[in-house]
């Protein structure tokens, strides 16, 4: 069966039902029944009518969510930001070039102490206008910091796609449970519209024997309280319909201003409920054991960076510089002296005040937290598992026997009703089994989605959710 919800036909059908009570009460179930055919008459116009309003199932909301949900896409930004600042981090690697230029003219020129002669003599040593352009590379050959960097990148990545993943199982576990949920408030107001059916015609039916002298004016009374009740509580159920849909846009990212229908398939649904409880929980799969493998591995980069770090940093380097002198600046330009040279640079740490070891020593540490979190993790997801485990095997028992009650209410409501009709009974056992009947149905639908939701809970205890 689909099913399509439009609020605007079931206010239609409230108003009209509740309009009822405002005229002569022995027509009560008369205008119930003309409002029903009124709402199947509008439903049936709207169906066949070009309705540009979209339809979404279960899935096509999940694959929506997967586009338009801001919080995801964030976490997709984050992949990005993620490898632009490995970019960064690894732009050491290639090789660094620059290039310099300076103009200097002397007003003094500087002077050099000459021994030729034995006697220090001193000299004014080079010209008035000197102009060099030059360029300099220089290449990291080795260096710690370069080198932990290069290791933790696609630990980096990682991390990020991770992130994203756990925010996607949290996003279909959410958005399974909120479209449950608003299938549940809609199949509970077709209840409740069969329970209003039901009790206008217990209306018409004890009105009509209260006429014919067969019961007092209580029954009657007690009919049309029982329908009144029904109809604040298919008011009620409606209204929540309205913020269920606003949870759901919220969580697809559909625009608010916008509306859809959903739809889905009850066979479908019933076949799906069943899952194979004999599997065992593999800690692996979870999304949580991964992302906290991730952070212990980038902490053991983060010691072996601090293991090394008091390694020498090697580079090379080469300069060229094309170099013009002229003591006279109309003539700077006209000869050139060219240079170049190659070299090789080590830097040593000798002192750093302790903060090398202390560092590693408090990277160990936190290598030791995490493998303690990592304990503490399994043992929160045994009991996760142990629990949703738990609550799919009694909430399936519970669908089982509430499908029982079901059928066994509407059983004992048609036997009462037409016992009731024959003046066997009187009107409470009416009410009773009313009761019972519309009991036993909300129960039944509440036991369902409670089964939906816990499956959907097991599934991703097991790390089973698919995205």
């Amino acid at each position: 069966m689909k099913y399509k919800f439009t609020n605007y036909i079931f206010n239609s059908f409230i108003k009209s039902i509740s309009s009822a009570s405002l005229i002569n009460k022995s027509g009560i179930f008369i205008l119930t029944i003309l409002c029903l055919n009124l709402f199947s008459l509008k439903a049936y116009s709207q169906k066949n009518s070009k309705d540009t309003t979209p339809s979404f199932t279960i899935n096509q909301c999940i694959d929506y969510a997967m586009k338009h949900q801001p919080g995801l896409q964030i976490s997709m930004v984050n992949i990005s930001i993620a490898k632009a600042n490995n970019a960064i981090n690894l732009s050491g690697l290639y090789p660094q070039v620059g290039a310099t230029a300076n103009l200097t003219h002397y007003f003094q020129l500087p002077t050099t102490i000459s021994n030729a002669t034995g006697t220090p003599i001193p000299v004014k040593s080079g010209v008035i206008n000197t102009s060099i352009p030059g360029i300099g590379i220089t290449q990291a050959l080795y260096s710690p910091s370069l080198m932990y960097a290069y290791k933790a990148a696609p630990l980096y990545i990682k991390q990020a796609e991770q992130v994203t993943d756990s925010i996607k199982i949290e996003l279909v576990t959410t958005v399974y449970k909120t479209f449950y949920g608003l299938l549940l408030t809609l199949e509970q107001i077709d209840v409740l519209k069969e329970d209003t059916i039901r009790l206008g015609e217990n209306v018409r039916n004890a009105y009509h024997q209260f006429k014919g002298g067969i019961v007092d004016e209580t029954d009657y009374e007690e009919a049309t309280i029982t329908l009144n009740n029904s109809k604040a509580q298919l008011k009620q159920v409606s209204e929540n319909v309205i913020p269920q849909y606003a949870v759901l846009k919220q969580l697809m990212g559909y625009p608010p201003e916008k509306q859809f229908n959903i739809i889905y398939d009850t066979a479908q649904m019933m076949k799906e409920i069943t899952i194979d409880t004999s599997k065992q929980l593999e800690y692996e799969k979870r999304i949580e054991v991964k992302e906290l493998a991730t952070e212990q591995a980038l902490q053991h980069q983060m010691s072996d960076y601090y293991r090394h770090v008091a390694l020498p940093t090697v580079s090379a380097f080469y300069n060229y510089n094309y170099e013009f002198q002229n003591n006279e600046f109309s003539k700077l330009y006209a000869n050139a002296y060219p240079n170049s040279l190659i070299g090789l640079s080590i830097g040593v740490p000798v002192f750093d005040g302790f903060w090398r070891k202390q560092n590693l020593k408090k990277s160990h540490l936190e290598e030791k937290r995490l493998d303690w979190s990592l304990i503490a993790l399994k043992s929160q997801l045994n009991t996760e598992y142990t629990t949703a485990l738990a609550n799919y095997k009694s909430n399936l028992y519970n669908l089982q026997l509430q499908q029982e009650n079901q059928a066994m209410a509407k059983r004992v409501y048609f036997v009462v009703s037409l016992q009731y009709k024959q003046g066997i009974v009187a009107y409470l056992n009416v009410i009773t089994a009313e009761s019972n009947l519309i009991t036993s149905n909300i129960n039944y639908l509440n036991s369902l989605y409670q089964l939906l939701s816990s499956k959907i809970e097991l599934e991703k205890a097991m790390g089973d959710i698919s995205y």
